[in-house]
């Protein structure tokens, strides 16, 4: 279960807070992706490298990347799964990965012989229980049945800019100062966001009833995709342990209705897209059903303010690592080729993320292990190619002490720390973490999309990064390199809405 839970008005970070010091540790705690109480051991090494599949029998989940991905070549990989004694959880044509289960201590073995397989890798280093979401899920492709393909249903974009407006306070927009820190109460002079746009929320769900987010809910849009196969029932989707996805939608897209807050946002349409389990993990199956959800129903940006457990970064010299690496990256691309921007959060553990040299924490779902990483393990989906990745600020403009940062792999920064936003019970509290600078990046984007709907993805990306605030490294702190027009500490510079969608 996750370690904390979020009141109305406590001070609580994401799931990545792996907090260096007393101070910051009373300040930031963890709310969710601890390892889970009872999940036992498997057998790991420094690399793990085969662990999950030389361990005993137990039923396990694997990413198989199909090496040429198409509908005839996913069906041939689904067979080779049956045959080496697994079951297909999901299939993704379009991108050529299967998600499998198998209890066979040599399936994934089975499966690197066959040529069809590019590679195989299991998703988690503790074994699959009965209460997991994936537990005995299946739905191959059928015969004859087509990949998803593109299912994008909105209208066509109008290309017209709304007229402007004079934005009415809500009754607790004073207190954000987040919004007047990058520009969004100018911002929202211009345009509060168009209808058009959605914002796919891969998280722990939206609690669709809260006062200040209903409006801007699209419920036929969101899912749950905790068991690797969309479920777009209500109850599916709505948060159980965790308010975070609560939390990060009320900045992105909160209504102006009079009620609460604003977001950045605040009249665009999200989809409340769950992908973080009861015990706080998000495994890669999860993600990779989150992203080409958010193609299948027409998002145009996506926030993701996690990474992608077990492991917090994913390396090449590993076989399993390499192989969900490779099945959540192709799933990317195809959201970023149907002009979709993903944002994330670059993480809370004050790391350098371009000089990386020991990672302590991971496996987090079972035993962790010191082991030496290098620039190739990657924080995904964060460190993604195309994904905007977002440090966090506090109040002043300084970077946040809790933040992630690395010349070369932080894009932009926006406010994370002491953030009020919608909570579970239809209340208000505030977070802190990178996890609450994405959804800034992410709101941003929307006004650009709004303003501006014949961009792509690409390119909305690229206009959120040239409209960027400079912002210099601080005078004598090594740790950031970099020049004032971009680095290690802020990217290309602090989010501003109001210059982003003139």
């Amino acid at each position: 279960m996750p370690r904390t839970t979020t009141t109305r008005t406590t001070t609580t970070s994401t799931r990545r807070t792996l907090a260096t010091g007393a101070a910051l540790a009373a300040a930031i705690s963890l709310t969710v992706g601890a390892p889970h109480a009872g999940a036992a051991p498997t057998a790991s090494s420094a690399t793990a490298g085969t662990s999950a599949t030389a361990a005993a029998a137990v039923p396990m989940n694997y990413t198989v990347n199909v090496a040429k991905a198409n509908r005839g070549q996913t069906l041939k990989v689904e067979r080779a799964v049956t045959a080496a004694g697994g079951t297909v959880v999901q299939s993704w044509a379009e991108i050529g990965v299967v998600v499998a289960q198998s209890g066979r201590s040599d399936f994934a073995e089975r499966l690197r012989a066959e040529k069809a397989v590019e590679s195989v890798g299991a998703t988690r280093t503790a074994a699959v229980v009965e209460t997991d979401p994936t537990w005995e899920i299946s739905d191959p492709l059928r015969p004859g049945e087509p990949g998803r393909g593109n299912a994008r249903t909105l209208a066509q974009r109008t290309g017209n800019v709304e007229d402007a407006t004079t934005a009415v306070p809500d009754p607790r927009e004073g207190e954000q100062w987040d919004l007047q820190l990058i520009g969004a109460d100018a911002a929202h002079q211009v345009t509060d966001g168009s209808r058009d746009v959605l914002v796919a929320v891969l998280d722990s769900g939206i609690e669709g009833g809260h006062p200040d987010l209903a409006p801007n809910v699209d419920t036929a849009a969101s899912a749950s995709c905790l068991s690797g196969v969309p479920d777009t029932s209500y109850a599916a989707w709505q948060p159980t342990t965790s308010d975070h996805g609560t939390h990060v939608a009320g900045t992105i897209a909160a209504a102006r209705n009079g009620i609460g807050i604003v977001g950045v946002a605040p009249g665009v349409r999200m989809s409340a897209v769950k992908v973080v389990n009861d015990d706080g993990f998000i495994f890669a199956e999860a993600a990779i059903c989150g992203f080409m959800h958010a193609a299948a129903t027409g998002a145009d940006i996506t926030n993701n303010s996690y990474y992608i457990d077990p492991w917090q970064f994913w390396c090449d010299d590993d076989a399993d690592q390499r192989a969900v690496k490779t099945a959540v990256q192709r799933a990317v691309r195809y959201t970023q080729d149907r002009g979709i921007a993903n944002v994330a959060a670059a993480g809370n553990s004050n790391v350098d993320l371009a000089n990386k040299t020991v990672d302590t924490s991971s496996p987090n779902d079972s035993t962790p292990v010191s082991r030496p990483i290098g620039n190739d393990c990657l924080d995904i989906p964060a460190e993604v190619e195309g994904v905007v990745t977002v440090s966090s600020t506090d109040r002043s403009g300084a970077k946040s002490s809790f933040s992630n940062y690395g010349d070369g792999v932080v894009d932009v920064a926006a406010p994370g720390r002491a953030i009020l936003s919608t909570v579970l019970g239809g209340g208000y509290g505030t977070k802190s973490g990178t996890s609450m600078a994405s959804p800034h990046a992410a709101g941003v984007l929307a006004l650009v999309k709004s303003a501006h709907p014949e961009l792509s993805g690409a390119q909305l990306v690229e206009r959120l990064e040239q409209q960027a605030t400079d912002v210099p490294c601080p005078a004598g702190v090594q740790q950031c390199t970099g020049t004032k027009e971009r680095n290690g500490f802020f990217g290309e510079g602090l989010v501003n809405a109001a210059a982003a969608v003139r």
